[in-house]
């Protein structure tokens, strides 16, 4: 017999499950009963993609959050973003299916050199990317996303000065087009900078018809490079209205399944990382979640995300500040 803290942590998936579950049934037999809701990123896996009762970016996943009407929120993600739905639904259980789902970006702000770092640079307001953990939020002023972070910082007093963190790529990105006092904190996802000019250049030659569209936690060089940067729901949006038959995809390649879905008279094209040893484009931690660890998650209602009441509200002011900002923008 299994500690249930053990099924995921421990490895023992398989041995939980018991011979001939409809593993797909019994989520949705345990959705309907326990009033849960699934949550996912575009980078998860397709099965999960389907599974799920929204899938989106990280903006439009925040404010599902916030509006959440559910007892349980499953989050197949990562782990600041299930920590951000247990910000935004603090009365709600909110369920990560592997707490080892990490974030290679969030964990290049460790909060205590961040902390010293704000501390050396007083004066400045702190905008945060929503790739960080519950603690960097905490420290921040204002969260952004990569869909709203340029309009963010476009309406904030010109004279305001700026910390960005934890993305230089992102930062980078959105310095080039304001003429803002920015310094950046020099964090990085490893996925995206894995995307390489090389990777790209070679497909193209080979496609010389392709679109090139990547996102902007992507070094300047590959960005120098795209016919279009935007985060993952622009992405979609541009693929949707642009006349390309074909795309350069310089992303995590779970978002392709949804440009197929909505467009599947194009072709996409996943950019390999630079590593040819291993599936260097995709996220190792979004794929931690599986099928299986939703099941498991469901049924024994674990791992749960649990935040220091006190920390939860010091986070929440800057996303909901965000939230504000979106909306009265219309973002």
């Amino acid at each position: 017999m299994f500690k249930k803290s053990d099924i995921i942590e421990k490895g023992y998936i398989d041995e939980a499950i018991a011979p001939g579950t409809d593993i797909l049934s019994e989520i949705r037999r345990m959705r309907k009963e326990k009033n849960a809701v699934i949550l996912a990123h575009y980078y998860q896996t397709a099965d999960i993609q389907e599974l799920a009762d929204f899938v989106d970016d990280s903006l439009e996943l925040s404010r599902k959050a916030a509006s959440a009407s559910a007892d349980i929120i499953i989050f197949a993600g990562v782990k600041f973003m299930a920590e951000t739905a247990k910000i935004l639904s603090p009365e709600t259980k909110v369920l990560l299916p592997d707490l080892n789902a990490n974030c290679s970006l969030a964990d290049t702000c460790p909060p205590e050199d961040f902390k010293k770092f704000v501390s050396d640079n007083p004066g400045r307001t702190v905008i945060s990317y929503i790739n960080s953990s519950v603690e960097i939020k905490a420290l921040s002023d204002i969260i952004c996303t990569s869909s709203n972070a340029y309009k963010i910082i476009e309406s904030l007093p010109v004279e305001e000065r700026i910390i960005f963190a934890p993305d230089r790529n992102l930062g980078a990105y959105i310095a080039d087009k304001v003429d803002r006092d920015i310094i950046m904190w020099q964090g990085a996802c490893h996925v995206h900078e894995n995307i390489s000019v090389e990777a790209i250049l070679d497909l193209k030659e080979k496609n010389p018809d392709a679109g090139i569209i990547v996102h902007p936690e992507c070094e300047t060089p590959v960005r120098k490079m795209a016919d279009f940067i935007g985060s993952t729901g622009a992405l979609l949006r541009y693929i949707n209205t642009d006349d390309a038959k074909k795309y350069i995809i310089g992303t995590e390649p779970g978002i392709i399944h949804q440009m197929k879905k909505l467009r599947p008279d194009k072709i996409f094209l996943s950019v390999e990382g630079r590593d040819e040893s291993c599936r260097c484009n995709e996220c190792n931690y979004m794929k931690l979640i599986t099928m299986k660890k939703i099941y498991l998650t469901l049924k024994y209602e674990e791992p749960e995300i649990l935040i220091e009441k006190d920390l939860i509200g010091k986070a929440a002011k800057p996303i909901r500040k965000m939230l504000d900002i979106s909306d009265r923008l219309g973002l």
